[in-house]
């Protein structure tokens, strides 16, 4: 699976017809429908009314300067708390995972409230077509049955608010010992009358993330709705402002290439599912939220709703096990396994087991890259048989070119395929193995790229995070010279692994039949050092990979040359 030409040409190809249909075919987002002002039941609001709200509403805490009433979170993977305004979960930070190498470096900030610089949170309640009925809103002071014991995953948290006119609102909030939220919502009615409440639930989240544009993964507004993903990027939800989707069970959420924020219902009910996008003053408001049908409580009866909120890290076998123990619908897709992710997810789970049984993910990444290189070898091979056969015509074909340099083209061509067909050697019988080894490329890509275990995960020498390029750089002389590289030259600050994989792709092209056109010759002359450059800003653990693949793609090429009695 190393970059030989064949292989480059295909990868270009493969790009081109991903781009074709990200921008020709693939569907584009439904314009934002009208909402009607008439309150019926049927046009009732998809949203909380919150979404519409004018900016952030400040707690009336904020307003006095009164210090803010919060419950403490404290689980062997979050911290953080959970304010009694409002009663949203709107602070975490994850234990296991800091901002940088050093561990005394933050915990990696999740959530964070309205009043904080990036505000990102959740929030559930209940919404009515009856205005005159109060419901909780992100202004309601709750009261919490046992405040100074916080929320823990032995002690979970009941928070209550009477409406004064009849109406009990009970939450009782728990949570395991990684990332999961269980909210039992109970509305208690004494009043005389019946009443018909519609639960929602939503994570919300000023601006939104610069590079979420990127091909190689989804970061943005995401969910499952009846056991298929969906998923919108900032920029196209931006522009349409709105987009529902309805589905028996499912979540939504935002993800981020490692972080998930994400709500659900019991997954038996039907519920409408909505992307939203408002301004905040001057900046991006996103929403995600979830509604059910309503619930209607009669006079002297109680009624409850349960839903979920994940919010953590995005580590498959937590996902699945919420999947296949609290039932929350495919929750694994959460990780963006890609178009093969019939490969993508097999790669994944075996690259983590080699991880658990070696205990270091860049030599996780060498035996596997190994191991699909040993299954790959009979489809290589026919490849490299191709290549070798016409390795062994090239002193034909070059006489071929110089008898008719300058002369006429299509009977070169002719004499050409006469050559062909004389020595049995078909050109095009490489091909069809490059296409079977292209999804394979790209699944062991994406796998690396969208790994958590990758990110901080030590290598060897001078590589202590397998996730961040590599940190040496030639005109450092690889760190040896302690000044720091002035912004205008930093491209040309390439690293060392950079550097030898292009300098193994340069000695496997040498190994691979050169290309009779001479400006084809000359542009994958210089390939090597295009390579070179894309990679240098890539994460470490992908040059390594990449390297390691084409050492191995020398040294099958190298064999099989000598099996064939070519002088290399």
């Amino acid at each position: 699976m190393g970059l030989d030409r064949n292989t480059i040409t295909a990868i270009v190809l493969a790009l081109v017809i991903l781009l074709g249909w990200e921008f020709v075919i693939a569907p584009r987002v439904m314009p934002k429908p009208a909402v009607t002002k008439d309150k019926t039941e049927a046009s009732l609001p998809a949203t909380p009314p919150s979404m519409t709200a004018p900016g952030e509403t400040p707690t009336p805490a904020e307003k006095t300067g009164a210090p803010e009433k919060r419950i403490r979170i404290s689980t062997p993977s979050l911290d953080g708390s959970l304010t009694l305004t409002g009663g949203r979960i709107d602070d975490i930070t994850l234990v296991k995972y800091r901002e940088t190498l050093d561990p005394k470096s933050p915990e990696i900030t999740l959530l964070s409230p309205t009043v904080s610089a990036k505000p990102y949170y959740s929030e559930l309640g209940w919404i009515t077509n009856d205005s005159s009925i109060a419901v909780p809103s992100p202004t309601t002071e709750w009261t919490a049955e046992n405040p100074d014991g916080g929320l823990t995953e032995t002690t979970p948290v009941v928070l209550t608010w009477n409406n004064g006119q009849g109406l009990t609102f009970k939450r009782a909030i728990s949570i395991d010992r990684d990332y999961l939220f269980t909210i039992i919502q109970t509305v208690e009615n004494t009043g005389e009358k019946p009443v018909t409440l519609y639960p929602y639930a939503l994570i919300a989240r000023l601006d939104g993330l610069g590079h979420s544009t990127t091909y190689l993964l989804h970061e943005g507004p995401m969910g499952v709705f009846n056991k298929a993903s969906k998923d919108i990027k900032y920029d196209a939800l931006k522009k349409a402002g709105r987009e529902q989707i309805e589905s028996t069970g499912g979540w939504i959420g935002i993800t981020d290439k490692y972080w998930l924020a994400a709500v659900a219902f019991d997954q038996s009910l039907k519920v409408t599912g909505s992307f939203n996008h408002t301004m905040s003053g001057e900046r991006d408001r996103y929403q995600t939220d979830l509604r059910t049908d309503g619930i209607t409580i009669a006079p002297g009866e109680s009624k409850d709703v349960k839903s979920y909120l994940f919010a953590g890290a995005k580590e498959l076998q937590t996902l699945d096990h919420y999947a296949d123990n609290v039932g929350i619908d495919r929750l694994d897709l959460a990780i963006d396994f890609g178009w093969f992710f019939y490969l993508t997810k097999p790669f994944f789970l075996g690259l983590r087991w080699l991880y658990g049984k070696i205990g270091n993910f860049g030599i996780a990444i060498l035996v596997f890259s190994t191991f699909v290189r040993l299954l790959m070898f009979p489809i290589a091979n026919r490849q490299y048989a191709t290549m070798n056969a016409m390795k062994k015509l090239q002193p034909e074909m070059k006489k071929l070119q110089e008898r008719h340099a300058g002369g006429d083209r299509q009977k070169m061509n002719a004499e050409l395929m006469e050559l062909y067909k004389r020595e049995k050697v078909n050109p095009l019988a490489g091909c069809l193995p490059i296409l079977i080894q292209i999804p394979v490329f790209f699944a062991l890509y994406k796998v690396l790229f969208i790994a958590i275990e990758m990110r901080h995960a030590p290598f060897y020498g001078w590589i202590h995070d397998l996730s961040a390029a590599d940190p040496t750089g030639i005109l450092t002389l690889f760190g040896l010279l302690p000044w720091t590289v002035p912004a205008f030259l930093v491209f040309f600050n390439i690293g060392a692994w950079p550097l030898i994989y292009g300098v193994t792709m340069f000695m496997q092209q040498r190994l691979s039949p050169q290309a009779g056109d001479p400006t084809t010759q000359k542009m994958m002359m210089y390939m090597p050092l295009i390579f070179t450059f894309v990679l240098a800003s890539m994460p470490a653990g992908l040059v390594i990979y990449w390297t390691w693949s084409n050492l191995l793609g020398i040294l099958q090429q190298w064999i099989l040359l000598k099996r064939a009695g070519i002088k290399v």
